[in-house]
């Protein structure tokens, strides 16, 4: 079950490095974008990992302060920490 619920974190983390390569690939273009809502919500529900590579894959959204602060904050209380958590092998954490 674990491992599954990984390759589902792997293919929203695709997922998200898409969406964010095809925001950019629109906004020089000037055509119709993601919402920065859209976004952030791919980076909390466990796609942060894709969201900062595409960030610095595509130098996208890399200027724009209020939505790096977002994405800090939104990376901290991920519950991707949580899956992270649960998925340890307890024997090295002593429980």
């Amino acid at each position: 079950m674990v491992g599954f619920i990984w390759w589902l974190v792997l293919l929203w983390n695709v997922f998200t490095v898409l969406a964010y390569g095809w925001d950019k690939w629109r906004s020089t273009r000037q055509g119709g974008r993601v919402p920065e809502r859209a976004l952030l919500w791919m980076l909390f529900t466990t796609g942060w990992p894709g969201a900062w590579l595409a960030m610095a894959w595509f130098r996208h959204k890399t200027v724009k302060q209020p939505f790096r602060r977002y994405a800090m904050v939104w990376t901290a209380v991920n519950p991707f920490w949580l899956l992270v958590w649960w998925s340890w092998p307890r024997d090295l954490v002593g429980v």
